[in-house]
């Protein structure tokens, strides 16, 4: 995977190109920026483990039928879902349809509020892993970007530890690629220096 120019010209690590214009604009504004709230933590714990197997494009362009369907990320509420509402969302074209990673949503939320009673916040338990500070790695290119490391084994395992579903290694790097807590925008593109 290489850079891509953007219609307006940019060059960017992924996205922008006609028709994925979104992808860029996700890619601009939220890939690599350092995320502190909880809600946004958790949103993006259930959609990275929903895109096991699948392309991150493909749950950006479901991303606000998960908003709705998991009561705006509201982690409380996604704890509380019935299994009825959780097997009616198999029907809910708004999402990626799979059993096991709608029932996963409830299961992580649970695990999700025991953290945050545990720790404060989970934002402290997991931004405590990097001291605070945003891990900056500056790839020359794609292929110096891992698909996992020793942060986001430490960080699988620990979140396994506590029933969380869908949270391999793999998929936690690509979440600490999500939350900021990683920057790996590569050279050349726009974000690169930021």
């Amino acid at each position: 995977m290489g850079l891509t120019e953007g219609t307006d010209g940019k060059m960017r690590c992924f996205g922008g190109q006609a028709g994925k214009e979104f992808y860029g604009d996700y890619h601009d504004e939220e890939w690599g920026v350092p995320i502190h709230d909880d809600r946004r933590l958790f949103e993006m714990l259930i959609l990275e483990g929903a895109q096991a197997g699948l392309s991150w494009e493909t749950v950006l362009r479901k991303r606000e039928g998960y908003r709705a369907a998991f009561h705006g990320f509201d982690v409380e509420r996604v704890a509380a879902m019935s299994d009825a509402e959780l097997e009616a969302l198999r029907e809910d074209a708004g999402i990626i349809r799979n059993r096991l990673k709608i029932h996963s949503a409830r299961k992580n939320a649970v695990a999700f509020i025991e953290m945050q009673r545990e720790f404060g916040s989970f934002a402290d338990w997991l931004w405590g892993h990097v001291d605070g500070k945003p891990i900056v790695n500056r790839p020359q290119d794609w292929s110096d970007v891992p698909a996992s490391t020793p942060l986001s084994d430490a960080i699988s395992k620990a979140l396994k530890k506590r029933g969380m579903n869908f949270v391999g290694s793999t998929i936690v790097y690509a979440y600490l690629q999500a939350t900021g807590v990683v920057n790996d925008h590569v050279k050349g593109c726009w974000r690169y220096p930021a």
